[in-house]
């Protein structure tokens, strides 16, 4: 089950650009970490063994100013790829406002693209291993406070950052107390939600930052699960900032705005509810059993959506997003 839900919804996520790997820049480091391949989200949450390990090449990045531990920021790309005119300036932007900042591409670490990999099971559990993984290089680096450490993504890396706030996958990734001290979706999938239990979330904050016209996630999507959440007396840890005529991928700057008719979306779709040891569709409210006949079905009703670059928006979510940081990763 968890298998074919993986396959429907892999192909989410903004992809049509063309990615490449970063490249060294001035004032940055190159590390690397170890991280694991998961070959579906089943084998993630059973804990059982990885079908690989890989090691991930890495930029570690510090501000100018001078300190003896900084807070930092984990950085996850989109479905195009690490580029540094999305990933990269994001992550200029938060060095600026005093933030250490890692940057990798899990796709090119394992010899391959986004594209690549849409319709494969473990198109998002990689991306939850390495950030996982990375979160253990950051905490063990004596320039950085281990405390306060956070992630953020755009699309794909977006969802990955949001599933990075399950308790079952951290639990899973990271056995010990460790979590990442606040969470940042820039426009994500919006597929997957934990089924509303105390301690579902690890407890970090988390900020969605949402688009008016982002019709691959409408706003309605995230707000019915919040609702569902207050409903059942588990409420998620999710505050969201809604842009006024903001399309998807917002901060990619050589995205037209257009329709892009081939891209599969799920926004006609429920929201998938992950738990240890069961998987559910929310539908009016309610917890339903995981079909993939149906699922598959309203992928296969609507497909396409709408991208375009707003650079008024993206300067404004990324002051957003750097506010929230501040507040949560305060001392």
């Amino acid at each position: 089950m968890y298998q074919m839900l993986c396959v429907l919804v892999a192909t989410i996520a903004y992809g049509t650009a063309t990615g490449h790997c970063q490249g060294a820049q001035a004032g940055m480091t190159a590390v690397t970490f170890q991280s694991s391949t998961y070959s579906d989200m089943r084998q993630l949450l059973a804990r059982e063994a990885t079908t690989g390990a890989v090691t991930v090449k890495a930029d570690l990045g510090f501000p100018e100013q001078v300190r003896d531990r900084y807070p930092a920021v984990i950085v996850v790309h989109s479905m195009a790829g690490y580029r540094d005119a999305n990933e990269g300036y994001a992550a200029g932007e938060l060095r600026k406002a005093g933030f250490a900042t890692l940057t990798y591409d899990s796709f090119a670490a394992r010899g391959t693209t986004g594209a690549a990999l849409q319709g494969s099971s473990g198109y998002l559990p990689i991306g939850v291993a390495d950030a996982y993984a990375a979160l253990r290089l950051l905490s063990s680096e004596p320039r950085i406070d281990a405390d306060h450490i956070a992630i953020i993504g755009f699309s794909y890396g977006a969802e990955v950052a949001h599933l990075a706030a399950f308790e079952t996958l951290r639990s899973a990734l990271n056995p010990g107390p460790s979590r990442f001290a606040a969470h940042v979706a820039f426009y994500p999938g919006g597929n997957f939600g934990v089924f509303a239990e105390p301690g579902a979330y690890t407890g970090a904050p988390v900020l969605m930052l949402l688009g008016e016209k982002d019709d691959n996630l409408p706003v309605t999507k995230i707000e019915s699960y919040l609702a569902y959440a207050r409903a059942a007396g588990a409420p998620a840890p999710i505050e969201s900032v809604i842009y006024p005529g903001a399309y998807h991928a917002w901060t990619v700057p050589d995205l037209t705005t257009q329709f892009y008719p081939n891209l599969v979306s799920t926004k006609k779709c429920p929201l998938i509810l992950l738990g240890p040891k069961r998987v559910a569709l929310l539908i009016d409210g309610e917890t339903k059993p995981f079909d993939p006949a149906t699922f598959g079905a309203c992928v296969a009703a609507a497909p396409g959506y709408w991208m375009g670059f707003d650079a008024a928006v993206r300067a404004q979510s990324i002051t957003d997003a750097v506010r929230f940081l501040e507040r949560s990763l305060r001392p």
